[in-house]
C-alpha cells in the first residue's frame, strides 16, 4: 500500500497561466505568506512573481525526498452564495480544478483532489468532467467557501458522489488561513447529510480548534465516529501548539484505525507542541524538528508520536488502490 500525504495546499500566482490566485492585502495575510512562504522553503521575494513553478518545483523535491509515496493536492474552489453566485471578494486564494488535474498528469506523485461548490448550478457537470477525469476526492472548506452541507438541494450531488465512491474531505472545526464566512459551518454535524447520502467523508482537523476562542467541537466528531462508519478524520496540522493537545483524544487505537495522515502544507510544522504534550521525547522532538524537509519532518512526527503505520497507508485503502 502507498503512503500518502492526504493533506497539501497547491499556491499560485497565475504566472504560469494556472488562473491561480492569492490575495494578500492585510497585515495579517502578509504575516500568514511570509510564514507559509518560509515553510515551505521558499523566499519572501517568490511571492512577487513564478510563485507557479516556484511552489510546485519545492514541493515535489520534498515529496520526492521523503519516505512517502504521494501526496493528495487541493483545489481551492471560490465562495459561493445559496444560489450559486461567487461571492467577489471574499476569498482569498483560487485554485482551479484544471490545475490540479494538469498537475496530476505530470506528476505522478500528485494526486488530485477538486473543490466544486454545491450550488454552482453547472455543479453536476463539473462533478461529472471530473470524474471522467480519474478524480476520486474533493475537497471543501464549509466555514470559508459557503457551503451548507446540509442543505436538501445538494442531495443529488452527494448521491453521484457516493455512487461513485468520491470521497469528501471537509474542513471542519476554526480557521485562521482563510477568511471564515460561516463560522457555525466549522461543526462537523454539518456532515451528517452527505454521510447519510452515502458518501465517505473525512472530516479534516477533526472538528479541532485553530484558535483559543473557537469552539471546540472534537467530542462531536468522536461521537459521530460510533454513529457513521463511513466517516474519517485526518491528522492534519496537529502539529502545532494548539491542536497538539487533541492528539490524547485521537491517539487511542478506536480513533487511530479511523484516521488519514495528511500535513497541511504549507503549514508550518513543529514538533514543539507535541513535546510539551508528552507525546514526544526530546531526543525525536530534536531530531526532526532540524529536518528541512517539511512533508519528512511532519511524517516522522506522526510515527514517533504513535500513529500505526496504517495510518500513512489509510487513504489509498480508501481510494481502492
Amino acid at each position: 500500500m502507498a503512503k500518502i500525504d492526504g493533506h497539501v495546499h497547491i499556491v499560485g500566482d497565475g504566472s504560469s497561466g494556472s488562473g491561480c490566485w492569492l490575495t494578500i492585502k492585510t497585515p495579517w495575510q502578509r504575516l500568514l505568506a511570509y510564514i507559509m512562504v518560509k515553510s515551505a522553503g521558499l523566499l519572501p521575494g517568490d511571492l512577487k512573481d513564478g510563485l507557479d513553478r516556484l511552489y510546485v518545483e519545492r514541493l515535489l523535491e520534498q515529496v520526492r525526498a521523503s519516505s512517502l509515496d504521494a501526496i493528495l493536492i487541493l483545489a481551492n474552489e471560490l465562495p459561493h452564495d445559496e444560489n450559486g453566485k461567487v461571492l467577489e471578494g471574499k476569498g482569498s486564494f483560487y485554485v482551479p480544478n484544471d490545475y490540479i488535474l494538469e498537475l496530476a498528469r505530470q506528476h505522478p506523485e500528485f494526486i488530485p483532489a477538486v473543490s466544486i461548490h454545491p450550488a454552482r448550478p453547472d455543479a453536476l457537470e463539473e462533478l461529472e468532467r471530473c470524474l471522467e477525469a480519474g478524480v476520486r476526492v474533493m475537497k471543501c472548506l464549509p466555514n470559508c467557501q459557503n457551503i451548507n452541507c446540509a442543505d436538501k438541494r445538494y442531495s443529488p450531488f452527494w448521491e453521484r458522489m457516493a455512487e461513485a465512491r468520491m470521497i469528501l474531505l471537509a474542513h471542519t472545526g476554526g480557521e485562521l488561513a482563510v477568511p471564515v464566512l460561516r463560522a457555525d459551518y466549522a461543526d462537523p454535524r454539518i456532515l451528517q447529510h452527505p454521510l447519510e447520502c452515502g458518501v465517505t467523508v473525512i472530516a479534516a482537523h477533526c472538528g479541532t480548534r485553530c484558535a483559543l476562542v473557537d469552539p471546540d467541537y472534537s467530542e462531536v466528531f468522536l461521537n459521530m465516529l460510533q454513529t457513521y462508519p463511513n466517516l474519517y478524520g485526518d491528522n492534519s496540522a496537529f502539529n502545532n501548539i494548539i491542536k497538539s493537545k487533541y492528539l490524547k483524544k485521537i491517539l487511542p487505537l478506536e480513533v487511530t484505525r479511523r484516521i488519514v495522515h495528511g500535513s497541511d502544507y504549507p503549514i508550518p510544522v513543529s514538533g514543539l507542541g507535541p513535546w510539551l504534550h508528552g507525546h514526544l521525547d526530546w531526543r525525536q522532538y530534536r531530531r526532526w524538528q532540524k529536518h528541512s524537509n517539511v512533508i519528512e519532518r511532519d511524517y516522522q512526527f506522526k510515527r514517533a508520536m504513535g500513529f500505526p503505520d496504517d495510518t500513512f497507508t489509510r487513504l489509498d485503502s480508501l481510494l481502492g488502490n
